[in-house]
């Protein structure tokens, strides 16, 4: 049986330069500041008109519990960088990484509602870049908007 994902992960995939304000203000409701910066929002009528109306700048895709788990526990950070231990996911009210991960990917729980923890995971850029396309695309046009196969 195939169960449909709650949440979806999304990703900042263009920077800051030359992003109209409108851009820049629901990427900024989104907790995507900065370019590779990802976030794991529920799937919701606004949620997804926000995403469609940045779309040539974010690349999203639906998120299942492991990818939740792995992000979490080796991504996500609180105050001044520090990475999160199991204790301070017991002060939140969760056993461990992965019933956190499990939560946030059937949209119970969102990452900016978790006080300590930042609403946003840090990635690194792709190491050997973006997969190669004939010439008249521009690389990174492949990967925006709703992917299906979005592999980090």
């Amino acid at each position: 049986m195939i169960t449909m994902s709650k949440a979806y992960l999304v990703v900042r995939i263009k920077g800051q330069a030359d992003c109209p304000y409108w851009a820049t203000t629901t990427m900024t409701l989104l907790k995507l500041d900065k370019k590779y910066r990802a976030t794991i929002l529920p799937i919701k009528d606004n949620t997804l008109g926000m995403l469609r109306k940045v779309q040539h700048y974010v690349s999203w895709t639906e998120i299942d519990a492991s990818l939740a788990q792995e992000l979490i526990e080796k991504k996500a950070r609180k105050g001044s960088y520090q990475k999160v231990t199991d204790a301070d996911l017991k002060e939140l009210g969760f056993a461990n990484a992965s019933e956190l991960g499990t939560a946030l990917s059937d949209g119970k729980a969102t990452l900016s509602k978790l006080s300590p923890l930042k609403p946003w995971f840090a990635l690194a850029p792709p190491v050997h870049g973006f997969k190669k396309v004939p010439r008249n695309y521009m690389v990174k046009r492949v990967f925006l908007g709703l992917t299906k196969n979005l592999i980090l």
